[in-house]
């Protein structure tokens, strides 16, 4: 009996030793990695103490697989699966050893795993980011065999268990000027999948990020909440598992590049490096997640992250492609004199036999259209520098058309199926370019590198992508299943080279509007325009939505002209600069048909935006009313971090006469300090609380009544709209 004891409390010994606790500020991750076994997940959520977690098997915490791979005991979703050179379709991967070490945010904890009979290994990585809540993983796959290779069927980049439960998932589709739509529905028994084969833009349609709500159906400021993003810029699945509950008391998450047309054969010797897969949890609700995502985001992710950016005007809705010197200037002048500090020329500029008309032709001919700027951009750039803004410029350096000397000259540079006629898209011309190939990747840094050297004066570029690759096909590979994941290694490559030699210039990722809103594309950029669709009324939304892993400060709001270019919709000017004033404010209109009102206007925003941008950009967010909760109201808050000001967003999305609108209630205060309030942007009678000071508490609990409907100052029906400015005292 005595010796029973002993053998089970040197068991629970070495199951305890065996145990890798990797902890942040608030959250723990625990895994079980012991020599000679499947390493395992035990437990992710709170921060536990090491007693804790010592004891998560005790308290009911069933350990599942850190990275299950398809072997004889397969019977359900596997994050990795493989073809040996015998034909052997499993792979059984045991705990080797386990290390960590320090980096300057946080732990790096390495799980090295081997299979027994063939020389296959696999490495799980685990990054904790202590002081923004965040821990990821990813995985590196080695062939260790001597001259043959291995094909990788499947090969995500990792898994995590959740104990079943009222248990929601959040996910984002959309569509082109719809983008980031929410999918909001509980976990069932079954397979739930998200993805994208898109080839270049991969967010158009769908979004590789996830909220997992733990207390049932979400809420933005309470509950146990996961976020999961995986950082990639090309094609990718997520995956929910739900197995049958007699047997298994989790579900699982998987998320990482789609395999579909991409089997990777791993030569002898290489290893293959899987994205990134980023991991928050929080118990204070969505944006309590999204408030971590923003702040590791600002400081490991995006380029120059926590700098504020420039209030651009963008001249594309204004003058589309009708290109011309006297209206460049005229424009710069006009966002000069409303305060703005950088001037947009979008599409239209270039082409010499081609010349940029329409989207039909001249990508790739990257030579200024002098019938339409004789001077040059060297002279807009120097009338930029006389007018005290800055000056950037579009380009779409990874496409071609088939009318365009490029093409002309290197028809084997754009992929398409071999053998097949070509798949044209946007204009009935356009091509991608095959980023597989170095001479591709040579001609993409040339354009950028050509710009700059030309004309070192610009500050900014709008880097765009307008089409997929609808054709799978490299002349350049002899592999063909490569072709998806080489051709976002090649753009890498170019981006890499971009940022070595210009690290300071500002770069905007557009891709059909909102195409490229991924943390694997974005540490090459400063932010990305959200959608192509500048209707207020939908930014409402559009723009809710994108937070929720993405901050501010990258988002790309601009003011759009009424009626709306995309939806025809007539919306007043201020319900329109506040809605932009709540991201990266910017205008996307042609001044010179405003009135000398909606110039005041606009100027005055401006400078009440310059008030109040550093909190915006890079504070932290509170989402408070959902714009999908019915009430026809949306409401949001920036706070500094220290809680001193803050910034309070009302929008009314819908009026109907007689219906009440509830106090507005306030969030992320301090509720010992008082804070004045003050509306900017504001349009006829003060509200009845301008200049009054409450305590943080009493904004929080009990709110303010903003008037709504006929007694309301100023246009406060459809499309009213508030700013307010709150400074502690």
């Amino acid at each position: 009996m005595k010796r029973t004891i002993f053998l089970a409390a040197v068991l629970l010994c070495n199951a305890a030793a065996a145990q890798t606790v990797i902890s942040t500020k608030n959250t723990s991750l625990v895994i079980d990695a012991q020599e000679g076994q499947i390493p395992q997940i035990l437990y992710y959520g709170t921060r536990l103490s090491s007693g804790d977690a010592a004891a998560l098997r005790s308290a009911g915490f069933g350990a599942s697989a850190a990275y299950p791979v398809h072997n004889d005991a397969s019977t359900s979703l596997e994050a990795l699966s493989v073809r040996m050179p015998d034909g052997n379709l499993s792979t059984d991967q045991r705990v080797k050893s386990v290390s960590t070490e320090s980096w300057a945010g946080g732990k790096l904890v390495r799980v090295d795993c081997a299979d027994a009979n063939y020389p296959l290994a696999v490495s799980i990585f685990y990054k904790s980011y202590e002081a923004e809540d965040v821990i990821s993983t990813w995985t590196e796959i080695r062939n260790g065999e001597k001259k043959k290779s291995v094909v990788l069927t499947r090969f995500d980049s990792g898994c995590l268990p959740i104990r079943q439960g009222d248990v929601w998932v959040t996910s984002f589709g959309g569509s082109w000027a719809g983008e980031v739509t929410v999918n909001c529905q509980p976990l069932k028994t079954g397979v739930r999948s998200v993805f994208n084969k898109d080839g270049v833009r991969n967010t158009q349609t769908s979004h590789a990020e996830v909220m997992i709500s733990l207390d049932g159906k979400p809420q933005e400021l309470s509950g146990r909440v996961i976020g999961a993003a995986l950082c990639y810029s090309g094609n990718y699945e997520l995956r929910f598992e739900t197995g049958d509950t007699r047997y298994s008391s989790i579900h699982r998450f998987f998320a990482g590049i789609d395999p579909s047309n991409s089997n990777y054969t791993l030569a002898r010797g290489e290893t293959f490096t899987t994205p990134e897969l980023a991991y928050s949890f929080s118990a204070e609700g969505m944006s309590g997640v999204s408030r971590n995502f923003h702040k590791w985001g600002r400081k490991y992710k995006l380029a120059h992250g926590g700098q504020v950016n420039d209030i651009l005007l963008n001249s594309w809705e204004g003058v589309y492609f009708d290109i011309n010197e006297a209206g460049m200037h005229q424009m710069m002048r006009d966002i000069a004199d409303m305060g703005g500090e950088l001037f947009v020329m979008d599409d239209g500029w270039f082409g010499d036999k081609y010349p940029r008309k329409n989207d039909e032709t001249s990508l790739g001919d990257w030579v200024v259209d002098r019938n339409k700027l004789p001077n040059g951009v060297e002279d807009l750039v120097a009338e930029a520098a006389k007018d005290g803004i800055k000056f950037g410029i579009w380009i779409e350096p990874e496409m071609t058309n088939s009318r365009s000397e490029l093409f002309e000259k290197h028809p084997d540079w754009v992929i398409n199926a071999p053998g097949r006629n070509l798949v044209e898209g946007r204009g009935g011309t356009q091509l991608v370019l095959d980023l597989s190939n170095p001479a591709v990747q040579d001609f993409v840094f040339g354009v950028f590198d050509g710009i700059m050297t030309q004309w070192p004066g610009i500050s900014y570029i709008k880097w765009d992508a307008n089409m997929d690759i609808p054709s799978q096909g490299s002349q350049y590979l002899k592999n063909q299943e490569h072709l998806y994941i080489e051709y976002h290694r090649g753009l890498a490559r170019v981006l890499d080279r971009i940022r070595s030699k210009y690290p300071d210039v500002a770069v905007q990722a557009c891709a059909s509007g909102g195409g490229r809103v991924n943390w694997g594309i974005l540490p090459w950029f400063d932010e990305f325009w959200t959608s192509d669709n500048t209707d207020a009324l939908q930014r409402v939304f559009i723009q809710w939505n994108t937070s929720y892993f993405f901050p501010a400060e990258a988002m790309a709001a601009h003011i759009g002209a009424s009626p709306n270019h995309t939806t025809g919709r007539e919306i007043p000017l201020k319900f329109r600069i506040d809605v932009a004033m709540s991201a990266r404010l910017g205008l996307e209109l042609q001044p010179s048909a405003m009135s000398a009102e909606e110039k005041a206007l606009c100027k005055s925003a401006i400078a009440d935006y310059k008030k109040v941008r550093e909190i915006v950009q890079l504070g932290d967010l509170y989402r408070i009313v959902s714009p999908y909760d019915g009430k026809g109201l949306c409401t949001k808050i920036y706070t500094t971090g220290s809680k001193d000001r803050a910034v309070f967003f009302w929008y009314r999305t819908e009026y109907f006469h007689g219906e009440p609108v509830a106090a507005s209630l306030f969030a992320g205060l301090d509720p010992e300090r008082g804070y004045r309030v003050t509306e900017l942007n504001r349009v006829g009678a003060a509200l009845p609380f301008e200049g009054k000071v409450f305590s943080g508490r009493f904004l929080m609990e009990q709110g303010l009544d903003i008037p709504s409907g006929n007694n309301a100052p100023g246009p406060h029906r459809d499309f009213g709209s508030h700013v307010l400015y709150l400074t502690a005292e």
